[in-house]
Parts: C-alpha cells; sequence; structure tokens
C-alpha cells in the first residue's frame, strides 16, 4: 500500500511537473534565439550587410535540423533578393522663392529642424525647381466622398500634403490612404513631379521630428529589377523633403492663417482643404549614392498531410532584418532589433518546432517565411508575395509575427486585418482558449496595418492577420516600448523580458496557424471588404 501510495505521489507529480518543464524549456530556446540574433555581433542586422546573412543562414539552420523541406527555390532555403541601396551623400537644401505676383527672394529652410531630404532611388544628384500646390492629406477617397485634387492641375508641380489622412477615415482604411506609396502612385497618375510631405501635431507625437533628422543617412533599398533599376511605385512623384511643423510656417507663410491655421484644421476628424496653388516655387537639391546589394529571404515548408488540401499553403512571416548601426545614443550606436524583431523571429521558429513535434500534422501546407528589407519598406515581403517560390494560386493565408512587445504579463491582443475575413472567428477562438482577449486597434494614427509583412499579402489578394500584443499594463506597455525603445540601441535583451508571455504568443500563433490549416474551407474576405475588393480578394465581390 505504501509502495502505491508513492507511485502514486509521483505520478502526479510528474504530471504536475511535465507542463512546467515544456515551458522552461520553451522559454529557453526563445531566450537562445533572440540572444543571438539581437546580440551586438549581429550589428542590427541591417539588409545587405554581413550580419543580416549570418542571421538568415542561422534561421536556415534552424529550418534544416527541426526537419523543414527548403523552399527558397533551387532546393534552398534561401530565397535571393537582390536589391537597390541609396543614401544620401550630404544633407541637401531646400529653398522657396516666390513665383508669379509675389516678390520675395530665397527663403532657405534650416536642415534638421526643418527639413530632411529623402534619398532618391532614382537620381544620384537631384535638382529640382518647380511650383508648389497644396493638396491636403492628398487623398482620394471616393466612399469618403473625399477628392483632395479636385479642381486643380498638378501637371508638372511639386504637390505638397499633409502627412496621413483624415482621422475621420476608419483606422486600417485610414492607414491605407495615409501611406506614402499610396499617395505617390496617386501623384505620378495626376502628373506631379515630387511630393513635399509636411508633419502634422498628430504625426509628431507618433515620431518626432528630431528622429527623423537624426536618421538621415539611413540607408533606403527597394527590390531590383531586371533591367538594374529599382522598383518604386510613383517613382516618377517621388518624395523630395519631409517639412517639420516649424518649416511649415515658412512653408505656408503665404496662405491666410498661415501653418497655424492649416494645422488646427488638419486636427479635426472630417478635416478638408480646397486645393490651392502656393505662389512660391520649391528648389531642392540632394545628393544620393545608389548602389546594387543583395540580401535573401528565409524559407521552409512543412507540407500538408491531406493530399486535397496539402496545395493550399498559409504562409507564416516575420522579419529577420533591422536597423544596423546608427547615431549613437547613450554612447550605443548598434540597433540590436529584440522586440524588433527577433522577438517574432523566434517565435515563428517555435511554431515549427511545435508543429513539427506533434504527432498530428497540419492538413494544409505551411510555409515558414523570414524575411528582409522590412525595415526599408517590406521590401523583402513585396518581392516574396510578387514572385513567390511556390505557385502563387497556392498561398491562401498569411499570419504575420511582427515586433510581440513581451516586456510584461500579455493579456491581450489586437488582431490587425483578422476581421476583413473568416480569419476572425479563428483568432478570437484561439485567444479566447489561452485566456487572452482581442482588443481594438487604440493607436489608428500609428498605421499599423501598412507597416508590416502581411500587408504585402493583402496587396496580393490574400487574407492576412497580424497579431500584436496589446496595451494592458503590467510593469510595462506596448505604447512605453514605442515611446523608449523603437528604433532604439535599447531594444535590446536587457530589457525585462517576460518569456512567460512569448511562449503564449507562440502558442497563440499556433493555434490559429493550426486551424486554418485544418479547416474544411480555405480563409476568405468578407463580402464587400474594402481590401478585398481593392485587391480583388476570393470572397469580396
Amino acid at each position: 500500500m505504501k509502495r502505491l501510495l508513492i507511485a502514486t505521489a509521483l505520478t502526479a507529480i510528474t504530471a504536475t511537473a511535465q507542463p512546467a518543464l515544456a515551458n522552461e524549456r520553451e522559454e529557453a530556446a526563445l531566450k537562445a534565439h533572440v540572444t543571438f540574433l539581437a546580440s551586438d555581433a549581429m550589428r542590427g542586422r541591417e539588409a545587405g550587410s554581413q550580419e543580416y546573412d549570418i542571421a538568415a543562414e542561422y534561421v536556415a539552420s534552424q529550418f534544416m535540423a527541426l526537419g523543414l523541406k527548403p523552399a527558397g527555390g533551387g532546393g534552398k532555403y534561401l530565397q535571393p533578393v537582390p536589391l537597390v541601396s541609396t543614401n544620401l551623400t550630404d544633407k541637401g537644401s531646400v529653398r522657396l522663392r516666390g513665383n508669379g505676383a509675389k516678390n520675395m527672394g530665397d527663403v532657405a529652410l534650416s536642415f534638421g529642424d526643418e527639413f530632411v531630404i529623402s534619398p532618391s532611388l532614382k537620381t544620384a544628384m537631384l535638382k529640382i525647381d518647380a511650383p508648389m500646390v497644396f493638396v491636403g492629406f492628398g487623398v482620394i477617397a471616393p466612399e469618403y466622398k473625399r477628392d483632395d485634387y479636385v479642381g486643380i492641375d498638378v501637371r508638372g508641380k511639386i504637390v505638397v500634403m499633409l502627412s496621413g489622412a483624415p482621422k475621420s477615415i476608419p483606422g486600417e482604411i485610414r492607414a491605407h490612404y495615409g501611406n506614402g506609396a499610396t499617395k505617390a502612385v496617386l501623384a505620378e497618375s495626376k502628373g506631379a513631379v515630387g511630393i513635399i510631405t509636411v508633419e502634422t501635431p498628430t504625426r509628431a507625437k507618433v515620431r518626432k521630428f528630431d528622429d527623423v533628422s537624426r536618421d538621415w543617412e539611413s540607408k533606403r533599398m527597394t527590390w531590383r529589377l531586371p533591367d538594374g533599376s529599382g522598383y518604386a511605385p510613383g517613382g516618377s512623384a517621388p518624395g523630395l523633403a519631409y517639412i517639420s511643423l516649424k518649416g511649415a510656417e515658412k512653408l505656408f507663410a503665404g496662405v491666410p492663417g498661415g501653418a497655424s491655421k492649416i494645422m488646427a484644421i488638419a486636427e479635426t476628424p472630417a478635416a478638408k482643404f480646397k486645393p490651392m496653388a502656393l505662389d512660391m516655387i520649391a528648389l531642392i537639391e540632394a545628393n544620393s549614392r545608389i548602389v546594387p546589394a543583395e540580401s535573401s529571404n528565409v524559407a521552409g515548408m512543412i507540407e500538408g498531410s491531406d493530399p486535397a488540401l496539402a496545395p493550399e499553403t498559409i504562409v507564416l512571416s516575420g522579419h529577420l532584418d533591422h536597423v544596423g548601426v546608427g547615431v549613437p545614443i547613450k554612447g550605443d550606436a548598434i540597433y540590436n532589433g529584440a522586440m524588433d524583431n527577433a522577438v517574432g523571429i523566434a517565435s515563428m521558429i517555435e511554431v515549427a518546432r511545435r508543429i513539427m513535434a506533434s504527432p498530428v500534422k497540419p492538413k494544409r501546407s505551411l510555409l515558414f517565411l523570414a524575411v528582409t528589407a522590412e525595415e526599408k519598406g517590406l521590401v523583402g515581403a513585396d518581392y516574396f508575395a510578387r514572385q513567390p517560390t511556390i505557385a502563387r494560386e497556392r498561398i491562401i493565408a498569411n499570419v504575420n509575427l511582427d515586433m510581440p512587445v513581451i516586456t510584461y504579463a500579455v493579456k491581450d491582443v489586437i488582431a490587425f486585418g483578422a476581421d476583413r475575413s473568416s480569419i476572425g472567428p479563428v483568432v478570437k477562438a484561439a485567444a479566447e482558449k489561452l485566456g487572452l482577449t482581442l482588443s481594438p486597434d487604440p493607436s489608428p494614427e500609428q498605421a499599423i496595418f501598412t507597416r508590416s509583412d502581411h500587408y504585402r499579402f493583402v496587396q496580393q489578394g490574400v487574407p492576412a492577420v497580424f497579431l500584436a500584443t496589446g496595451k494592458i499594463e503590467d510593469g510595462g506597455s506596448y505604447d512605453g516600448f514605442l515611446a523608449n525603445h523603437y528604433h532604439k540601441p535599447s531594444d535590446q535583451v536587457d530589457l525585462p523580458i517576460n518569456w512567460q508571455s512569448g511562449v503564449k504568443f507562440v502558442a497563440l500563433n499556433e493555434a490559429i496557424t493550426r486551424a486554418l490549416a485544418d479547416a474544411p474551407s480555405k480563409p476568405r474576405w468578407n463580402k464587400g471588404d474594402f481590401f478585398g475588393l481593392l485587391y480583388k480578394g476570393e470572397g469580396a465581390k
């Protein structure tokens, strides 16, 4: 009897200990990945750098060890991504000169506090002088009865527009209309020769102008076309300069009420402006160094177990790059990128580990994709989404893992894009099982929906979800990370990282992926959804 009691007690202790041990192993695995990827030796993993290439080989080796099949093309894990890289070689200049009836001399804007130049992807020596036309936010949204170009001819002119989009447009759709590429394509179609973007009070809260000007030497990248040029939507109407609130006072000096009136209107929900000529010519000069560069995406496949469903593939994505080495802050110049996005890549690897360890394999195929140059404008994801290493029609959904902030006990998540398709109920059910609640986007001014890799799949008509850890404070917060550590050297492994939250984030993404892989039918856009209709996604029409 005594032996039986001891055996029973040992069995109970073992059963209790097993989940705890499993959690400890998962926490240790996450920590190991992040510690390596966000180490000083990786020097911020900038796309095109040797350190990024080492990080890519690390992820490929993890895929190999887990038994994922190479999916980068040609029997390899790496998908080569040819790039064009550009950076400014001088600070440039922006001068304003009276036009027409106005008789004023040159007014020079001051670099760093009044303007920052954008490096060119097309012209090494930029020199442009053209009349300026103010077009409000530079948005045409028929469904919201908005046309910021109505009644004005901008052909051969520089369009001056406010950053972002009106607050009356709902969050994710506002992010689309406020996106720089969306605006550039529209400006190009109208015949503009360039864009000057002006900071607003809302944008100033999102990212300080000092932070923008600090990074003026940073590289800009895009993927390279076969002729050697860089892919640039709206390329004949490039972004020329970004003007601060202080610089806007000079830019709008001739407008009744000046910059203060324009900014006051811009902060109202239904802000509208009558487009107008500014009666000034902008003279902008800058020099850029434009060179080819090479990088790679990393792709591994778990093939589906159901012969009928296996061709349908769910892509799990996360960006491997960060911003490299930059201006020192408190003596530290390495922007390690622990949360952004070593934790996301580590989570993706651990989702793959869980699924490979399961005796029950997913019915649909899963492609795990670590992409390059996200920090340069979602470049690697765009390259893969347009030139995938599997047949395009096979890709039925995207689950994106980017910058889960796990410096606190995560209790809720924000599921960007989920409610636009049948993925929404899947996310809700998975979250509830793990004791997590779903929260709406608390910061639509951040335009997060268009700022991570899932958006490149959305633009190809693929339903997608991107989970961000929530806003509930418990010794830390997502907003606190954005304010104090985002794109700063302090985003490193000595942050107070809650690895238990990391394990929960892995479990949530695994549950969502599993449910999508085993569902009777593939994800479909909700009927009438804005993005589904815009990008011709299945189910939207």
